[in-house]
């Protein structure tokens, strides 16, 4: 080869030195060779860019131009099918010196004195920040990293949890496939639908709009009697569609987080419960224009108020906390005296009776419910056990040590009748008690589906159907006539189903879904968040809905409603309607506030719906929630149906924010948190250049 070969020559002899095509495409750069060192930004003077031929086949793609080299070029352009290899073995390295000392080193001259030139490399600077820039590549380095650690790789759409503390967590082995989640819709839900027991059936569709008639169109069909449907059943499908929205109607403030809150059966009467263990009453008989009724308190509770449950006359309410005493108080506002203790550790032993003084407890009661006759009480414990207290008698007749775990929710399964109870544990299962036939103190039968422990357990209330909320991220729709015996479920060993998450602090991975293989529940509904509380589930009123729906609180702070056959019926954003409803106050935030551990940003404004309740005779729904800046505040937020408008004609106005007394109160409606710290900051500046230094009035608007 000649030694006076121009620099084209000499470039495209080393590339046709390669065997392989693909290689002409290829950049090879080799660290070993050039003593050990690195290349940084320092070296790049050292670098030599060099067009190449014309006759190269990859000119298109190498452009050296000026303008190439001077204009910018986005990362996803171009690059595809450029392979990349930082490595450079021996024989190359040799053919390259060769080359090198054929073409225009002085071959009298000793190796050791003249050090071989670099290789040329053949690519522009801007060229190389596209190439890093690929999204592609990326993908396969984070692929090979999550590989190497022996982990799946994350979608583009999924978030690690960040989970990091409080106990270790059994993942299990793969990811799921659609095939593990029941089907949505569910055939024995639409049968359900169809059957009459869960509201009625409309037979009408748009066939152009593929979409059912809207609420005006349904009135002058009834009106005309064009559908030719009886009155009664116009009337029902009517009601049944009227699915309130997310816009609030009142918005109820409170300085502690609000645990449960629940209609009358007549819906005359609504409580709310809080955290700073008080239970606000309200007059509902007008669901749109609510009145403050009167404030009963928890004297030496533990953490919250856990759970309330009303008399069937309205007469008293019963209410509980982390103790084994629940209080009695009556609702008429004209009464001031104290609350009735119901001590539920007392069975009719002999001896004196044990009187309640804050000090120590046995347990802890999670859930209570009255019988239909209101001489009783029911109560889930965490002793695992299930009590029935009787009013009259002042003493617990019945004591079922029938779980492994906490028993989260009990209910009554008849309205008419308090033999048949349900209980929901922390064991995955709910077990159902019949009172008349307890010799051996066992259970009559066993709902096995969930694969986490229950958070609520509702009763429809007809003896027959039964929901519960699950922290596995599920509710489920049982029917009593397809439990499963209890010699059959003693033989299964339930805990191998569980992955042992802890709701409270981590969040839950479709991946670790596994459905139970002994699941005898008829309808699985999904989509819901049950995290951070024992969150609520319940059966729409028969009167306003026809008992047409199931639905839930969610800790994403919304209302989830089901049709019976698992498809979402409709959404109530509770966090939407209440955003930055009151001002911030920092100096009220708790140090660490309640969230999930891998949280970007926990003191931001968040809701977490913990129960919701339907109003029995109008489209009215409440939400209980933890709302607020870090989740350190409760809300009690009416939403009713007004064909989603922004405002309407009626009193109050919509978006109303008032406090825990209904009473309007201006500091509500201080928008300065609105724009963050700064705003907040700038504020509280322009205030101490008023007031004198020293004032305490500013102490109070710390940010």
């Amino acid at each position: 080869m000649s030694s006076n070969m121009s620099s084209d020559e000499r470039t495209a002899a080393v590339h046709n030195d390669s065997p392989d095509p693909s290689s002409h495409a290829t950049n090879i750069y080799d660290i070993e060779d050039a003593g050990g060192e690195s290349f940084d930004e320092e070296d790049d003077d050292d670098m030599d860019f060099e067009p190449m031929a014309d006759d190269s086949e990859d000119l298109d793609f190498f452009d050296t131009t000026d303008e190439a080299e001077a204009e910018f070029h986005d990362a996803d352009d171009g690059l595809s099918g450029v392979e990349i290899n930082f490595s450079m073995d021996d024989r190359e390295d040799d053919e390259l010196d060769g080359n090198e000392t054929e073409t225009g080193t002085d071959t009298n001259q000793p190796a050791a004195t003249t050090p071989a030139p670099r290789p040329l490399v053949q690519v522009t600077r801007s060229q190389i920040l596209r190439l890093f820039g690929q999204h592609g590549l990326q993908d396969l380095f984070r692929t090979h990293h999550a590989n190497a650690l022996g982990n799946p790789p994350l979608d583009d759409d999924e978030e690690d949890d960040g989970y990091t503390g409080r106990g270790s967590r059994r993942r299990r082995q793969g990811r799921p496939v659609p095939s593990r989640y029941p089907p949505i819709p569910s055939e024995k839900g639409r049968r359900l639908m169809s059957s009459g027991t869960f509201g009625e059936t409309g037979f009408y569709e748009d066939k152009l709009r593929k979409r059912k008639d809207r609420l005006a169109r349904r009135l002058i069909y009834r009106e005309l009697g064009v559908n030719q449907d009886p009155p009664a059943r116009a009337n029902k499908l009517i009601s049944q569609g009227l699915i309130p929205s997310s816009n609030a109607d009142t918005i109820i403030h409170y300085n502690a987080r609000c645990y449960s809150g629940q209609f009358s059966d007549d819906g005359n009467f609504f409580f709310c419960c809080g955290q700073d263990f008080k239970v606000r009453m309200y007059d509902t008989s007008n669901p749109y224009k609510w009145k403050y009724y009167k404030t009963a308190e928890y004297p030496y509770g533990q953490w919250t108020i856990t759970d309330a449950s009303l008399s069937p006359d309205n007469r008293f309410l019963a209410y509980s906390s982390i103790r084994s005493v629940v209080f009695l108080a009556p609702t008429d506002p004209t009464l001031s005296a104290d609350p009735i203790a119901l001590d539920f550790a007392y069975l009719g032993q002999a001896g004196r009776r044990r009187q309640f003084t804050g000090g120590y407890s046995h347990f802890g009661i999670w859930s209570i419910r009255f019988s239909g006759d209101g001489r009783e009480v029911v109560a889930g414990t965490s002793d695992h056990s299930v009590y029935v207290y009787d009013i009259e008698a002042k003493q617990s007749i019945l004591r079922i040590p029938g779980h492994n775990d906490d028993v989260n929710a009990v209910c009554f399964g008849d309205n008419s009748s308090p033999h048949i109870l349900y209980s929901g544990s922390d064991d995955t299962l709910i077990k159902v008690w019949d009172r008349r036939s307890m010799g051996d103190s066992r259970e009559a039968g066993v709902f096995l589906g969930h694969t986490e422990g229950l958070t609520y357990v509702d009763s429809k209330g007809d003896g027959r159907y039964v929901l519960s909320n699950g922290k596995d991220q599920t509710m489920k729709l049982w029917d009593l006539r397809k439990m499963m015996p209890t010699e059959k479920a003693s033989k299964i060993d339930v805990n191998r189903y569980s992955t042992g998450f802890d709701y409270r602090f981590m969040p839950y991975s479709e991946a670790d879904y596994e459905p139970h293989p002994y699941d005898c529940s008829l309808v699985t509904f999904r989509g819901h968040r049950v995290l951070k509380t024992l969150i609520r589930c319940h059966f729409s009123p028969p009167g306003s809905t026809d008992s047409r729906y199931v639905y839930s609180g969610s800790e994403d702070g919304c209302i989830y409603i089901y049709n019976m056959d698992a498809t979402l019926a409709g959404k109530i954003d509770v966090n939407r309607a209440t955003h930055h409803s009151r001002p911030r106050d920092d100096s009220s935030m708790h140090p660490h506030p309640y969230s999930i551990r891998g949280s970007r940003n926990p003191e931001a404004w968040k809701t977490c719906v913990r129960d919701a309740s339907w109003h029995p005779n109008a489209p009215v729904v409440a939400a209980t929630s933890w709302n607020g800046w870090g989740m350190q505040t409760g809300t009690c937020t009416t939403h009713s149906w007004n064909d989603d408008a922004d405002d309407d004609e009626g009193e109050p106005k919509m978006g109303s924010r008032v406090n825990q007394l209904l009473e309007e109160d201006a500091s509500l409606y201080d928008h300065s948190q609105r724009g963050g710290r700064t705003s907040q900051f700038r504020s509280r500046l322009r205030s101490q250049r008023v007031q004198p230094l020293g004032d305490d009035d500013d102490d109070g608007d710390g940010w």
